[in-house]
């Protein structure tokens, strides 16, 4: 068993005044010490809200995340911070609005290397370490390029993974032909299955978390099932791809089938079983807070059932997302939330969970969300999105969504309606002015939109596909 930390005595007290809080019991400064939970966030990349068998799908199982959620609570309502991945990851990672920082205006990144997360910004993993924390990031970054802008750079002890949006599993070249798999700052070559070689180095770090005084906060972010389609063992298409000419072939507009792609989640199924069972061997699972998301809403192959819309898209599919949280002695075994949390709340709950608080400088948009993680109920709260592609524009608050898609402008009852179907603006005018006003008073809060963004959006099809008309 790994030794007990040292604590200095005003950690130890905020350590225990969370803890009694998150109770319901008073804080007393003779609570013995116990050490800090280690906080395990695993993130799947284009995810669908129902690509999960624990949240429908029916035509593959994922038993080793199912069994988790059996094991802890699962969100019904969880939203992610953007229907895109570098914004997600950047509210993620700062606790904030996305739209606050240049890097966050949607996907700034192509051929772009002026932007990126800026180093002095007070993270997620830079506020673990402060508390204590032993910090790395296994996986995906696409938060800028190096040297201005380096995970090592922005909090985290160690890096592991892929510094762009996406790699070929086998190659590990990105969209520029170039490899892309890091250890640190030394290049990776080898050609084996990314999403077994990033559960590898989980394992590992797991391993050897379990010998060090330090508790550990652990970012293990999977490319999968993110493009290009590629199932174990496919190395006919990962060659095909290497051999094409055209850069965008890794973006894999004319791969992919469903079976491929249940194929690839059912090995981030068994991965993610792999890295809970070395946590479990390592005598850390009852001292663990895991969590296991999605950056965004599903691409081509998913399921976002019973919502429409996908990934670039501020309908629900887009934007709904799996969550599941096990955290012993606080989260109840198989129960499930309708809380509405987001992305950028998991800064100040783990922050809380470790007895520190967010930086005051940059104070959160985010909310601790143990209240839900202990059957309770979070305060209503108003959650923005907006989106370059058609201009799009998104306001959830309690039942209700305002959205406008170009000219086209909608309010939906989202628990009676989750298709988003029935415009009911002209028979609730009120709650439709007071969300469009609420999303405009928000929106000048945040940067102005970058007009060198790039986007694969939603086309003028999408939309009469959907509702029978265009803007």
């Amino acid at each position: 068993m790994a030794p007990a930390p040292m604590l200095t005595r005003r950690a130890a007290l905020a350590g225990s005044a969370a803890s009694a809080a998150l109770l319901g019991a008073p804080a007393l400064a003779t609570t013995p010490l116990v050490r800090r939970p280690n906080v395990l966030y695993i993130m799947a990349d284009d995810m669908g809200f129902a690509d999960l068998s624990c949240y429908g799908r029916t035509d593959y199982a994922t038993p080793r995340i199912d069994a988790l959620a059996r094991e802890g609570l699962r969100f019904t309502s969880a939203y992610a911070n953007s229907c895109v991945c570098t914004a997600t990851r950047v509210a993620l990672i700062t606790g904030r609005y996305q739209y606050r920082l240049p890097i966050g205006l949607e996907e700034p990144l192509a051929g772009r290397d002026d932007v990126g997360l800026p180093p002095g910004e007070p993270t997620l993993p830079a506020q673990m370490k402060a508390a204590g924390y032993a910090t790395s990031l296994i996986g995906k970054w696409h938060l800028g390029s190096l040297p201005a802008f380096d995970p090592l750079k922005s909090g985290y002890d160690r890096f592991w993974g892929i510094r762009s949006g996406g790699v070929d599993y086998y190659t590990h070249k990105g969209t520029d032909g170039k490899l892309d798999l890091w250890d640190g700052p030394t290049p990776v070559d080898k050609a084996e299955y990314l999403t077994d070689l990033l559960a590898e180095q989980a394992i590992a770090g797991i391993t050897a978390g379990a010998q060090q005084a330090k508790p550990w906060f652990m970012s293990l972010h999977f490319t999968a099932p993110h493009w290009p389609w590629e199932a174990p063992g496919d190395l006919a298409e990962a060659r095909r791809l290497e051999a094409s000419p055209d850069r965008e072939a890794l973006m894999h507009y004319d791969g992919g089938a469903l079976e491929t792609y249940a194929k690839m989640v059912g090995r981030l199924d068994y991965q993610v079983g792999r890295v809970l069972d070395a946590l479990a061997a390592s005598g850390q699972a009852d001292n663990t807070i895991v969590v296991f998301t999605s950056d965004n809403g599903g691409e081509r192959f998913s399921s976002t059932w019973p919502f429409s819309g996908r990934k670039t898209e501020l309908l629900e599919g887009g934007l709904r997302i799996p969550a599941i949280v096990r955290w012993p002695g606080v989260t109840k075994p198989g129960s499930t939330s309708d809380a509405q949390v987001i992305s950028m709340d998991w800064l100040p709950t783990f922050l809380a969970a470790a007895g520190a608080a967010p930086d005051a400088a940059r104070a959160p948009d985010g909310i601790d969300i143990r209240p839900a993680l202990t059957g309770g109920v979070l305060p209503e709260r108003a959650l923005f999105w907006r989106y370059k592609n058609h201009g799009q524009q998104a306001v959830r608050r309690g039942r209700w969504k305002y959205l406008k898609i170009g000219e086209q402008s909608y309010l939906f009852d989202v628990v009676a309606d989750p298709m988003e179907r029935a415009n009911l603006k002209a028979r609730e005018p009120e709650v439709f002015k007071a969300l469009a006003a609420a999303w405009a008073a928000w929106d000048k809060t945040m940067l102005p939109l970058d007009p060198k963004s790039y986007t694969h959006g939603i086309t003028a099809k999408n939309l009469a596909d959907h509702y029978g008309v265009v803007d």
